[in-house]
């Protein structure tokens, strides 16, 4: 027809795009490009997470270290010396006659070895490790708290049963100055329990704890312990306690150490139920 407009021809509907597969869709409807920016994003906010191997543990352990290390240094130094002050008045003051302890068949058989002096003496640095590898300001003071009430705990001992070792036999002291000056200085009382023992437990049990949180070799936590056997095993070595002394330290740190691990109380609860480290 004359005049008529013919119809225009209709454009294609535009085809929808094809749905993302579960492997890239994310909620919100955010893709795969996406979720690179978070995985890289997520990589450096925790890179120890990523970093795998010795670097890892290594990294998590050196950044521990410098963390609150004006309280480490200061109040290491500070427990240390109220506990010698506190120990050593005991020592030349007991509250009545100091009982000499029993030897055992077992005392008789462990040689004098003198070379275990240094590993005797290496209980002083062992016990501060703890707290230098401890990152938070709470596990810290929780460390110094418990620690503080196992060696309470054994200063009562000596105040409440003053204890003695009574002497070696067949170990010439006039052959060993260095074990002449150190039983000059700490005498044979406060014997029972060995608070040598006890500490060194506690401590090496708060070690393992930290060295597990980081992954850290089983070489390396395999020494922790062998370091701790060396310390136990140097207090009967150089005569200054007998097996009961032992013993009872043994007794007195590992429940110290399991409270302190252990026990939940109710902040150190929170912070286990979020997943957060010493």
């Amino acid at each position: 027809m004359v005049g008529s407009r013919l119809p225009r021809p209709t454009r294609p509907l535009p085809r929808p795009p094809a749905p993302a597969s579960p492997a890239t869709r994310l909620p919100g409807g955010r893709g795969a490009g996406h979720a690179a920016g978070l995985g890289a994003a997520a990589a450096a906010a925790a890179p120890e997470a990523f970093a795998g191997g010795a670097s890892g543990w290594v990294a998590q352990l050196g950044a521990r270290i410098p963390r609150w290390l004006w309280l480490k240094a200061f109040g290491t130094t500070a427990f240390m010396t109220a506990f010698f002050v506190a120990y050593f008045a005991l020592l030349d003051a007991p509250s009545g006659p100091a009982l000499a302890m029993p030897l055992t068949a077992l005392d008789a058989a462990i040689p004098f070895v003198p070379g275990f002096f240094w590993a005797y003496a290496s209980l002083w640095v062992y016990v501060g490790l703890p707290a230098a590898l401890i990152g938070r300001l709470r596990p810290l003071l929780g460390f110094g708290l418990w620690m503080g009430g196992l060696c309470l705990s054994g200063l009562a001992c000596f105040w409440l049963w003053p204890t003695t070792v009574p002497p070696a036999p067949r170990v010439d002291l006039a052959q060993h100055p260095a074990f002449a000056l150190l039983q000059g200085v700490d005498a044979a009382g406060n014997a029972c329990p060995s608070l040598h023992v006890a500490c060194a437990v506690f401590a090496a049990a708060w070690l393992q704890r930290i060295l597990r949180e980081v992954d850290a070799p089983a070489l390396l936590r395999a020494a922790n312990l062998a370091w701790f056997a060396a310390i136990a095993a140097s207090t009967l070595l150089i005569k200054q306690h007998v097996v009961w002394d032992a013993v009872a330290g043994l007794a007195l740190g590992g429940a110290w150490a399991w409270a302190s691990l252990h026990l939940r109380i109710p902040a150190r609860a929170a912070r286990a139920a979020r997943g957060q480290p010493l």
